[in-house]
């Protein structure tokens, strides 16, 4: 059993720890990070994809990652844009197998517009609003699906995400100046479809 004992400034020494304590310790944080930051990955995948088996899949694929490379997280940025680039990865990686084999994605999985449009706060809407709403949302997924990668990517960790420009450039190994760009670019298009569609 290897201990390890450090002094503090004040001259007080720290308890010794043992590994099988620091290995329970360091349990314990990763379980608080996933209980904390899951459900931010779970909604970015999902309003990535809209496939829910999917992208719960990729969130467990992305959790399973993650806590076989905690060691090596040296926290140069949060916890949450680490989870997020590995998240926006298998995103990438899904859609590059994706376009190789195109035919084993069904459409019988697929979100409809109905309870996408269940994303929305209520507030207590009439059912003309709540159809006026689901209208409008079809029409912005209609839109987003026809942006580039990049520019969904992005567009989803701003709008849908709530993410700072700083934040969705680590997550996106872009510069800011390029998620500014990427993000000017498909909120422009975004506004010309849904322009051209009323």
């Amino acid at each position: 059993m290897q201990t390890s004992t450090k002094v503090m400034a004040a001259g007080t020494a720290v308890k010794p720890m043992t590994v099988e304590a620091a290995e329970e310790i360091a349990a314990q944080d990763f379980a608080s990070i996933v209980e904390s930051h899951r459900p931010q990955i779970f909604r970015f995948l999902l309003a990535s994809l809209r496939d829910v088996d999917l992208a719960e899949t990729l969130t467990q694929e992305c959790f399973l990652k993650a806590h076989r490379n905690w060691n090596s997280f040296r926290g140069d940025s949060s916890a949450m844009t680490w989870l997020m680039r590995i998240a926006i990865n298998l995103q990438k990686d899904h859609w590059r197998n994706r376009r190789l084999q195109f035919w084993r994605h069904t459409q019988a999985n697929a979100i409809g517009v109905d309870e996408a449009s269940d994303w929305l706060p209520n507030g207590e809407r009439s059912a003309e609003q709540q159809i006026v709403a689901r209208e409008q949302v079809a029409q912005v997924w209609k839109a987003v699906d026809g942006l580039s990668a990049r520019q969904r990517t992005v567009f989803l960790l701003r709008y849908v995400e709530d993410r700072e420009l700083s934040e969705i450039a680590k997550a996106t190994g872009l510069s800011e100046g390029t998620v500014k760009a990427h993000l000017s670019r498909a909120l422009s298009r975004v506004r010309a479809e849904l322009r051209g569609i009323r």
